[in-house]
């Protein structure tokens, strides 16, 4: 085992993230695989650990089972006022663990309630790399600074956010007071996250009224939003379809070569991101067996994982050079890669031939547009975590603007104006 491998101990305060999700993202359940995903790429999760009162989360039960996730029951007792008892029982958990697994190097606290900054503090004084992990409209403020990296779900690469659908139901609701003008827009302003107290009934920082039970939460519908969330849960989300389920007629090891270049990519995306460094073969391999144990290049025709690397080179999917050690070279991404030339092409094409019929047209519903001209089209072969993301680089790239719509609720893209731009710097 590398010595310089991470270790990773996850400890989920699971009724903020679950409730949250409900509340903040349009009514989707928590899903722990993208989360899981993004601590592959860093390490070795080695305990995982969630804490809540089971009774009132089953499916999430099952979901978190399948994912060899520890629950710890934190039984509420009837006709009594909710007490911050998983926040006492997770925080004490961590301290303990950090003293007798000292093997443990990162510390990943998944929640929003800034009732957790002193254990993030203490985490830190005992040596350890502290991740947390929140949803941003429910994260309190005190919290990011307090960790050494944080990560808000809703930017997980597999985290498909359902779009909302009315922007004036959604105002009449029982979450009229946040705002969500464009520095709330989503998955935008990073370093800023939104002034909400956590969802999690610990963080009494500003006064919201009395806090609901998850049974409410879970059971009684939203009488003045439940058009908007009943609308959002039953329409799928076309936006993000989601290419990565397996297909179970098919034996294991059969993917598609296009499976397998985008999950190269992905992780050595994310091994970019994560180390800010050079990323070794040997290092990216280990990165996708921790997604995926299964993996095997010979299933896929590759006498060694080197040679299956050569072949993604050949293809300009990747690049390799000479690393320290013979036989482990750096993998990384073309300078200038003409299949990613051709792909924001089309985005700039398909953005044009819809503002020139319609206007400017909104994110929402414009990668199905991309794939009725490129059936086959998927940001993920070129590195980007999402569409959204490839949206913004070809921003960066002055390909299109991107700019937030309060009307539409969503950010409108832009051929005219990008060129516009272009001829006023000249």
């Amino acid at each position: 085992m590398p010595a310089d491998e991470e270790r990773i101990a996850l400890f989920l305060d699971y009724e903020n993230l679950a409730i949250g999700a409900r509340e903040d993202l349009g009514g989707m359940a928590f899903d722990l695989k993208p989360l899981s995903d993004a601590l592959a790429e860093r390490g070795r999760v080695i305990v995982r650990r969630a804490y809540a009162d089971w009774s009132s989360f089953d499916k999430d039960r099952r979901m978190l089972a399948m994912q060899h996730v520890e629950l710890i029951e934190i039984p509420q007792r009837l006709g009594a006022v909710r007490k911050n008892a998983a926040d006492i029982k997770m925080a004490v958990d961590a301290v303990e663990l950090s003293f007798e697994r000292d093997y443990i190097t990162t510390f990943v606290i998944c929640t929003g309630d800034s009732d957790f900054t002193p254990l993030v503090d203490k985490l830190r004084e005992l040596d350890k790399r502290v991740i947390g992990v929140g949803l941003q409209a429910s994260t309190s403020q005190l919290l990011p600074p307090a960790c050494d990296e944080f990560l808000f779900y809703e930017r997980l690469e597999g985290v498909n956010v359902p779009a909302r659908r009315s922007r004036g139901s959604r105002r009449g609701g029982r979450r009229g007071g946040r705002g969500r003008g464009p520095a709330a827009a989503p998955q935008e302003a990073a370093t800023k996250p939104a002034e909400i107290p956590a969802a999690s009934s610990g963080d009494a920082e500003e006064p919201v009224g009395p806090a609901p039970s998850p049974e409410a939460v879970l059971e009684e519908p939203d009488v003045e939003g439940s058009a908007v969330e009943e609308s959002a849960l039953d329409e799928p989300d076309l936006d993000e379809p989601d290419l990565d389920e397996p297909d179970l007629d098919k034996p294991d090891g059969e993917e598609e070569p296009a499976d397998l270049a985008k999950l190269v990519t992905q992780t050595l995306s994310g091994l970019l991101r994560s180390s800010g460094g050079a990323v070794l073969a040997s290092n990216l391999k280990r990165a996708i067996l921790r997604k995926d144990p299964t993996f095997n290049e010979a299933d896929h025709g590759f006498r060694a994982f080197g040679e299956l690397l050569r072949h993604l080179a050949d293809r300009k999917v990747i690049e390799i050079s000479e690393g320290p050690a013979r036989g482990d070279p750096e993998v990384s991404f073309p300078e200038d890669s003409t299949d990613e030339a051709g792909a924001f092409r089309l985005l700039r094409d398909v953005v044009a031939e819809l503002e020139e019929a319609d206007g400017p047209p909104p994110l929402s519903g414009l990668k199905d547009q991309v794939r009725k001209q490129s059936p086959g089209f998927s940001e993920k072969e070129f590195g980007f975590g999402g569409f959204l993301q490839f949206c913004k680089a070809a921003r960066t790239r002055g390909i299109v603007t991107m700019d937030w719509d309060e009307e539409a609720d969503d950010y409108v893209l832009s051929v005219r104006a990008a060129e516009g731009d272009s001829e006023g710097e000249l």
